[in-house]
């Protein structure tokens, strides 16, 4: 029986509706690459057709639920207000109802131990939940590059390999990849402006952008990337490793518990 993934949804308003949703891709690198059956989390449930106060998915029922946690990447920002800061004007697309699930629940799985992996958004929500901060406009800070994608060309440019990054020595990155230095995407506009204590860096752009890093003082596997592995991940030796060792641990976590289960069972 394959592991059950936990995937964040976006909430957006389409036609008229409120959506939550999660763009293919992601649930695909899940399912093939993590080799996991990918379940789809609601953010907040605001219940816009009927008569009732908003609804909150309960973080315990997930981690029941789940084997891992997949955050992945989005058109919004994390409210700034979740690291102190103003929104600008006028405001970055935001979407509040999957801030309000994401950044608990990241907490509580890696209080627990439940294997956490975020990409892009879900990069920048993991240092946010911790206590770091972001530059809501990365492009404007001195001495950084333009880390967006050319919105001139087609997906599959935008999505081609753009820049390299330094794998930290040591890192979890660097022993996947098995080389110190790695070319990858590059669709983001924000970036971390400081680093929540107790992260550790597992990899940088040569502009000084964080662009992964780990929780090392926490049970469990867990990671954070702010480029897009799942984008064909089968093409990418590195891209492809880092999904299968996610689904490894969702799948030792998975075993774990239904030994838990079969040993009650005797009693």
């Amino acid at each position: 029986m394959r592991p059950v993934i936990g995937v964040i949804s976006d909430v957006k308003q389409v036609g008229g509706h409120t959506v939550h949703g999660v763009t293919e891709k992601y649930i695909y690198a899940v399912a093939r690459g993590a080799q996991a059956m990918p379940v789809l989390v609601p953010g907040t449930i605001s219940a816009v057709d009927a008569d009732m106060a908003p609804e909150r998915v309960v973080i315990e029922e997930i981690l029941e639920l789940c084997d891992g946690i997949f955050l992945p990447g989005s058109p919004s920002n994390v409210g700034p207000q979740h690291y102190g800061d103003r929104p600008h004007d006028p405001p970055l697309p935001a979407d509040p109802h999957r801030d309000d699930i994401s950044l608990p629940l990241i907490r509580a799985a890696l209080e627990r131990g439940v294997p956490l992996f975020g990409v892009c958004r879900g990069f920048q929500e993991m240092n946010v939940a911790m206590g770091g901060t972001l530059f809501q406009k990365l492009y404007e800070q001195h001495g950084r590059f333009d880390h967006r994608e050319d919105s001139s060309l087609d997906i599959e440019g935008q999505y081609a390999p753009v820049h390299e990054v330094a794998l930290e020595p040591g890192g979890l990155l660097e022993s996947l990849a098995g080389a110190p230095r790695w070319t990858v995407n590059s669709l983001h506009g924000q970036g971390i402006a400081r680093l929540a204590p107790g992260l550790a860096i597992e990899a940088r752009a040569d502009d000084g952008t964080i662009e992964a890093f780990r929780v090392p003082d926490t049970p469990g596997f867990n990671l954070a990337i702010q480029w897009h592995p799942e984008w064909r991940f089968w093409q990418d030796r590195l891209s492809s490793a880092v999904f299968t060792a996610f689904g490894a641990a969702a799948r030792l976590r998975a075993e774990g518990r239904r030994a838990g289960a079969r040993e009650l069972a005797a009693v």
